[in-house]
């Protein structure tokens, strides 16, 4: 059974939000701007009052000030100042490729590790396939999240991966009213 289904989004689009189930929840990754801690702010108040956990990307100090339920560590990030965090009910969840980020997301205290990409996507040729992500998830003794590629044909084959969740944008907003976290 899936337990935790995840979306990506890098503005607080109150409409978009509101329109997903309730058990969806949010990782806020935004690159290619500052962060605006008024709009920041406003999406944490919006998914707490709709009892929806809220994560931020990449900015340790900001999840803690503004009270988001934990922080999102991208693969890309290999700091390890995230381990030793204190604050009560605050998850540290993190993205990796292969191996190798993956011991990286362990040391980092990551209670979730989401592993991608799982299937081919436009994006990305390089992708792990079942068989591949199987293997790699056979050492890792932290709840999997499938990531990449992720849609109507494929998502049956979760089961296969024995994973507690997936992540991704495009499915997740086209099905998102529907999506519910019993058995696929």
């Amino acid at each position: 059974m899936l337990k935790s289904i995840y979306y990506y989004i890098d503005k607080f689009d109150r409409e978009e939000i509101y329109k997903l189930n309730k058990s969806i929840s949010i990782i806020y990754r935004n690159y290619s701007k500052k962060f605006n801690t008024k709009e920041l702010l406003q999406l944490v108040i919006f998914c707490k009052k709709q009892r929806r956990k809220v994560y931020i990307s990449n900015n340790l100090k900001l999840a803690l000030r503004l009270n988001f339920d934990g922080i999102y560590i991208p693969s890309f990030n290999k700091s390890l100042k995230y381990k030793n965090i204190i604050k009560k009910k605050f998850e540290v969840i993190g993205s990796a490729h292969n191996i190798k980020e993956v011991i990286n997301k362990k040391l980092q205290g990551c209670t979730k590790i989401f592993l991608c990409p799982l299937f081919r996507t436009k994006k990305n040729k390089n992708y792990l396939g079942i068989t591949k992500f199987n293997l790699i998830k056979l050492n890792i003794k932290k709840d999997i999240i499938a990531l990449g590629g992720i849609n109507e044909k494929n998502i049956k084959y979760l089961r296969m991966c024995n994973v507690k969740g997936f992540a991704g944008i495009t499915w997740v907003k086209k099905n998102g009213p529907s999506i519910n976290t019993g058995p696929f």
